[in-house]
């Protein structure tokens, strides 16, 4: 028995899945409303018998694992890592490297270790009467805010933290290694001393560092400390509040990113919980890649000072790369989001609705900036928006922005046009051939799943009735979105008499899960309807299939011409009209 099927031998899928969604019996399977919709009828359904679960209303589906994977943003690894903990089952035992293991315990190790400092912090807090001021007074945070941010005080002693960690049998090196001691002229102490503990965790909740934030006046001493570089923690993945935060993000379709985690605190406490923070305004690509796996919508809540200024620029190429939108929230009278949430939380609310499109901010910014009545202000306030100009790919944007940018300074389009050409050819980075768009846009990501909906049905219908499979030909198989479903396909094409037990053919093994949730669907929909009645819905089905199949395309080639050669946007026109041709011959079908 490997891992995964250890994994699966302890734990139920509906106990799993049962902790993201609220599940009611349905005959032998289970049923709930959708978490990936904003759906009224429960139509997502798990199945102890198969241990699979599946979407209705967006055509997803899987085992455990990969349920897991969609609700907490994390790759395989991430799940079975976060499942193993669940079930209890040391993966100590499945490796075959013992580096590999030594890794793991010494994490693990360090773990517990953070995990006891958040608790000695907590125990220390509500016996301090600067921290208990300062955050239910000057803060105004409630006493369930500081449990669900397990808000913490470290006594301002040499090595109280220290000295309580090796009585629990943690040694000097695990001490440093999890960040928490420091070198000082009297020998290692504790690296944190009379701050506010604001715990930094992982995206499962467990504790990875700390940040800490001085309570009493000194102007020698910084602000803020984090934990420094471990292998726990790295503030260039780290995104704060995103274990609290995702559900929302997901449920809203947007994340709000602040400065400040005591800003996120805030806004969580007044009910608007899309809302995470990085360590500063050093924006990475990581931070923009691990809020991606739940919202291409990321709205940045940055100060308008020159951090923020160069932040948001340095932001604009590292979205375009990972296929994020990133926009401005700007708050009126120049507050930050902890100030506006205690003076108004309804403005907050509509505030951070009213985004701005980080290009239209930056050149508005700059033109406050610059003195347009001087050459020189002039000639730094087109440097600068041209500069974060090219570095967007979409010809179309760039035009638009380019116009404003010549009404602003009174000149000829053209002339802008031609220094905006002269300033990317002397750039490598946006060349034609990284000019790739890198998610569809939102339309196109809906009818994709509407696709996969359709897709999941037609097969469903091929597989389970050996008499549908004439529907099947090789030019419909290539329009199939999911390399399962390909897969299946062609074993369908190669295999149009075979009957028996899917689930035990050996070509399917592979696809074992792909082929429960399609036999799964069968049952849910089409099972017991007469032959006559399925021929009918199958033949409906594939003409839908090949007419999203087409507008996908379409939409695709269309945001290709955008940024396409004369020569390319024949190409591409060629092959709009081929879509065309191809659609009308199965519908011809579908009507005949």
């Amino acid at each position: 028995m490997d891992a995964v099927e250890d994994i699966k031998s302890r734990l139920s899928i509906e106990d799993v899945i049962g902790q993201y969604v609220e599940l009611k019996r349905a005959g032998r399977n289970f049923k709930g409303l959708s978490p990936f919709s904003n759906e009224r009828t429960p139509s997502f359904m798990v199945s102890p018998e198969k241990q699979i679960w599946h979407d209705f209303s967006s055509g997803k589906g899987g085992n455990m694992f990969s349920f897991v994977m969609e609700m907490e943003g994390l790759d395989f690894k991430g799940a079975l890592e976060l499942l193993a903990r669940k079930a209890g089952v040391d993966l100590e035992q499945y490796r075959t490297s013992g580096k590999g293991g030594s890794r793991t315990q010494e994490k693990e190790r360090l773990y517990a270790a953070l995990e006891l400092a958040a608790k000695f912090y907590q125990a220390n807090f509500i016996k301090n009467r600067i921290a208990l001021e300062y955050v239910f007074k000057k803060r105004q945070f409630t006493k369930q805010t500081v449990r669900s941010w397990i808000l913490g005080y470290s006594p301002n002693t040499d090595s109280a933290l220290c000295d309580f960690l090796k009585r629990k049998n943690f040694s000097d090196k695990e001490i440093k290694d999890a960040g928490l001691s420091a070198q000082r002229y009297r020998g290692v102490g504790d690296m944190f001393r009379g701050r506010l503990m604001i715990p930094l965790q992982d995206p499962q909740g467990r504790v990875i560092g700390f940040t800490a934030r001085i309570l009493e006046d000194n102007p020698n001493a910084p602000k803020y400390i984090n934990t420094p570089q471990t292998i726990l923690y790295d503030k260039s993945r780290h995104v704060y509040g995103l274990h609290l935060a995702k559900d929302s993000i997901r449920r809203n379709k947007f994340a709000v990113l602040a400065e400040g985690n005591l800003d996120v605190i805030s806004s969580h406490q007044a009910g608007v919980e899309q809302v995470v923070a990085t360590a500063g305004t050093a924006l990475t690509e990581q931070h923009l890649k691990t809020i991606g796996r739940f919202t291409d919508d990321i709205r940045l809540c940055f100060d308008a000072d020159n951090a923020g200024l160069n932040a948001t620029e340095r932001a604009i190429p590292i979205a375009s790369k990972v296929g994020v939108s990133l926009s401005i929230i700007t708050i009126p009278s120049g507050k930050d989001p902890d100030e506006l949430v205690k003076q108004d939380v309804e403005l907050w609310k509509s505030t951070i609705e009213q985004k701005q499109d980080v290009l239209e901010w930056l050149i508005s910014r700059y033109a406050k900036l610059s003195d347009l009545h001087t050459q020189k202000g002039r000639r730094d306030f087109k440097q600068a928006v041209l500069t974060s100009l090219q570095k967007v790919e979409s010809s179309g944007e760039q035009d638009l922005y380019a116009q404003k940018i010549a009404t602003i300074l009174g000149y000829n389009i053209e002339a802008v046009r031609e220094e905006l050409k002269l300033l990317k050819s002397g750039e490598n980075s946006f060349s034609k051939s990284k000019n790739v768009v890198k998610k569809l846009p939102d339309a196109s990501q809906k009818r994709l799943n509407e696709f996969r909906v359709i897709q999941n049905n037609f097969l469903s219908l091929t597989l389970m009735m050996p008499p549908l499979r004439s529907k099947l030909d090789e030019h419909i198989e290539g329009m199939l979105p999911d390399d399962e479903a390909k897969k299946l396909a062609r074993f369908l094409l190669t295999t149009p008499d075979f009957v028996g037990e899917v689930n035990k053919a050996e070509p399917l093994k592979p696809l074992a899960d792909y082929v429960k949730i399609l036999s799964l669907l069968f049952e849910e929909t089409y099972q017991g309807r007469e032959l006559i009645e399925l021929d009918r819905t199958a033949t409906r089905l594939k003409a839908n299939l090949v007419a999203h199949y087409v507008k996908l395309q379409k939409e695709r080639i269309a945001h290709e011409m955008q940024n396409a050669d004369e020569e390319r946007t024949l190409q591409l026109m060629d092959a709009a009209n081929k879509l065309t041709n191809l659609l009308r011959q199965y519908q011809g079908g579908a009507n005949a």
